[in-house]
């Protein structure tokens, strides 16, 4: 919580991308406030990987840890709430928090990410981010050589063969319903012996996350250990567009290479910029953010 009402840098979203922004601003000696409501997209994530020197940990450990670093640098403050609103000023920008609150800042930095849309599987949801699993690169050593599916039809389901296949080669792909491949398409998973199975799903059957069987429509069922998934998303946070934000083909906001947006003194960086969707990119582009925005204010008070 926080009294002070008005700051340099408002940062809404505190997680990976969030937290590295903050501290680089903090190390430059700005005014941040953070708002979090604290729930990132990866909590029900046991373990994270493919961030050196986090390999393995437990993604809320690395947040905590990450938090608390960036808490020591006192021009830094944290306001756990959910933004709701945000509208311009002559000034700057005026957020408003779910319980009430106000404050204004000169720059805002979204760190919002996403939220995914489960689909309407029953044990799916149970085992997002478990054995339900989006990135071969963050999960998939953990499953390698193992019986393994894809639940997906056309473009991504061919993208994610690609991939998966270097890990493990007992690989079948689940279109729940008709495919969508073109010739070639089919071609390719015959030659890799990757099966096809149309047949829609009615239920996962898992036990506490973990994935045991996919079963039919027709009762049948396939045991394997892991499945590759791509559900659809949205923003997880609509006060950019609300500011005007654009976004891109695919519902993220759209920035420069600066990680700055189409409305002037607002940026964004992590998850609900990018399909790079992994710890060590949010953190990356944070800090990006985090440096753009005071390299900017820094220009304008020179």
């Amino acid at each position: 919580m926080t009294d002070n009402k008005n700051f340099e840098v408002i940062i809404i979203g505190g997680s990976y991308a969030g937290l590295s922004a903050a501290m680089a601003l903090g190390r430059s000696l700005r005014k941040v406030l953070i708002i979090d409501s604290g729930r990132p997209c990866n909590r029900p994530t046991p373990h994270s990987h493919n961030f050196i020197i986090q390999d393995g940990e437990n993604p809320g450990t690395i947040a905590e840890k990450a938090k608390k670093q960036v808490l020591n640098y006192n021009t830094v403050k944290f306001h756990n709430d959910l933004a709701i609103r945000g509208e311009k000023t002559d000034t700057g920008f005026e957020i408003t928090t779910q319980t009430g609150s106000i404050f204004v800042a000169k720059k805002l930095v979204f760190a919002t990410g996403v939220k995914d849309i489960m689909p309407d599987i029953p044990g799916f949801s149970e085992c997002w981010g478990i054995t339900v699993i989006h990135c071969p690169y963050c999960h998939g050593y953990e499953v390698k050589n193992e019986r393994t599916g894809i639940l997906a039809n056309g473009y991504f389901a061919c993208h994610y063969a690609q991939l998966v296949r270097n890990l493990t080669k007992n690989l079948t792909i689940f279109t729940n319903g008709k495919t969508e491949f073109t010739p070639e398409q089919t071609g390719k998973f015959a030659r890799h012996n990757i099966l096809l199975i149309e047949k829609e799903i009615i239920y996962l059957n898992h036990e506490n996350g973990k994935i045991r069987q996919i079963v039919f429509e027709d009762h049948s069922t396939f045991a394997l250990k892991a499945i590759y998934s791509r559900p659809t998303f949205e923003q997880h946070c609509k006060i950019p567009e609300m500011l005007g934000c654009e976004l891109t083909e695919q519902g993220l906001i759209k920035t420069d290479m600066f990680q700055k947006t189409s409305v002037a003194n607002v940026f964004a960086c992590g998850d609900n910029t990018s399909p790079m969707r992994s710890v060590a990119y949010a953190v990356g582009a944070g800090n990006i953010a985090g440096a753009m925005v005071n390299n900017q204010m820094t220009e304008e008070e020179f």
